[in-house]
């Protein structure tokens, strides 16, 4: 069972590695910002011409590397910031498809966070602390979400976080349906402990 689910972890993650990888940069680059705007990719390269004037290249989705003067940049910066919408600037976002992964991220934290509140409403039911099954298939699912969401992102604080999560949550599943569905609280005692041979 863990071995698909392994297996898609590998693929997300080989996709986020690839979908991170920048072009070349154009020969005369000497410096870059990330800055987003529609149809480019956010890395723009800063170089000089061969009269000493700055250029801006910016590499569009297809591949094709536009040159800007600092003048035509600013009118691109500006014209565009200046035209989005308050949610597109809340949501750090150029296009609808952004608003959707934002959403994805939305509904990974929803699941992630929403573990912690079905642990608490088991455990007061039970009058103990019970870490019940669907903990940690909501733990999986959240972070799955959200590793491709930052993946999406390319933020690699997160995709380390989330991917390290998703192997334990993993590993808990696995341990709790190859001993029969049964899972121990966190505060159940598997056994009492061995009594010391005298000597």
């Amino acid at each position: 069972m863990w071995r698909p689910l392994l297996a898609l972890l590998m693929w997300v993650l080989a996709g986020g590695v690839w979908a991170s990888q920048e072009p070349e940069p154009p020969p005369k680059a000497e410096a870059h910002v990330k800055v987003r705007l529609r149809g480019v990719r956010d890395r723009v390269e800063i170089g000089r011409a061969e009269d000493g004037s700055m250029q801006f290249f910016l590499v569009t989705d297809q591949g094709e590397i536009l040159v800007l003067t600092p003048e035509e940049f600013a009118v691109r910066v500006y014209s565009e910031q200046s035209r989005q919408r308050w949610w597109n600037r809340f949501l750090n976002v150029t296009s609808p498809i952004g608003i959707a992964w934002v959403g994805l991220g939305f509904l990974g934290q929803f699941l992630f966070t929403g573990r912690m509140l079905v642990q608490w409403l088991v455990s007061e039911r039970e009058r103990r602390s019970v870490v019940p099954p669907v903990f940690w298939w909501m733990s999986l699912g959240g972070a799955t979400m959200l590793l491709v969401y930052f993946v999406w992102r390319r933020d690699v604080v997160g995709v380390v976080g989330q991917a390290t999560g998703w192997l334990i949550y993993l590993r808990n599943l696995w341990l709790i349906y190859r001993s029969g569905g049964g899972a121990p609280g966190v505060s159940d005692d598997p056994g009492p402990e061995p009594e010391l041979a005298q000597s």
